[in-house]
């Protein structure tokens, strides 16, 4: 069994033809810091481009979904995976050079059901600085760290995989995973060495101050959906995750 997968690392990614080769790059380069083997799993969610004809080239899996719900498209790839961790990114991020060898070191020791990774922008300004500091005082005040996510397949399959919503599905499956390893005395915890080195290609492109002014521009449609109409507040994801490409 010496020649078995120990890691799957799950790409979803639409379009992604700029990205998806320094995405898996990054993750290759990880990998050669841990003495195990490691599948990369890309899987293609509606791509009309190159990019699967990229990740291939580049070494990775490819398997194909059609639904337009991130969650559906990183559970293709759990499905698809024969690695006894897995460990997801977006195809526009990026690991650093440590991270698989420290999920590694961290499940091996039997303290973690999983967990998430810090993140650090690819490049700084006030409003990313501002960004930036919310998501940790978030995480730290919720411990429902995201960003990469790692864990045993089985864990992933006693919670259904990720949780079927098209937004906030990081933070739901976070509280699953965290309330699973309750239940077994484990934790849910965040890398301490390595960190998702984050794309700011919507900041490059709407403006760095996206998010804020997203919040007071949308306010009626968070409002809308918080009653049961999610019309407004769907089209709005569409546009910024489903359909987005720059």
């Amino acid at each position: 069994m010496k020649h078995s997968i120990a890691v799957s690392v799950i790409i979803p990614a639409h379009n992604e033809e700029k990205y998806i080769g320094r995405c898996i790059r990054s993750v290759k380069q990880s990998a050669k810091m841990l003495d195990k083997r490691v599948e990369i799993i890309t899987v293609c969610n509606r791509c009309t481009d190159r990019t699967a004809e990229i990740a291939a080239a580049c070494g990775s899996r490819v398997v194909f979904n059609e639904d337009r719900c991130i969650a559906k498209v990183r559970n293709t790839g759990i499905s698809a995976a024969r690695g006894r961790i897995i460990v997801t990114i977006d195809a526009d991020n990026r690991m650093t050079r440590g991270t698989l060898s420290e999920i590694y070191r961290m499940m091996k020791c039997g303290r973690y059901i999983g967990g998430g990774a810090p993140m650090r922008f690819e490049r700084y300004s006030f409003p990313l600085l501002l960004n930036d500091l919310m998501c940790r005082a978030a995480f730290g005040l919720t411990g429902l760290y995201c960003g990469i996510f790692w864990a045993e397949k089985a864990s992933f399959d006693a919670i259904g995989g990720f949780a079927d919503i098209k937004a906030m599905e990081d933070a739901v499956t976070a509280s699953r995973l965290k309330k699973l390893g309750k239940e077994r005395g484990l934790k849910y915890t965040c890398l301490r060495k390595n960190f998702l080195i984050n794309s700011v290609r919507k900041f490059d492109a709407f403006g760095d101050w996206l998010y804020f002014r997203l919040i007071f521009e949308n306010a009626g449609a968070f409002i809308s959906a918080a009653f049961g109409n999610r019309q407004k507040l769907d089209s709005l994801l569409d546009r910024l995750f489903y359909d987005f490409n720059a």
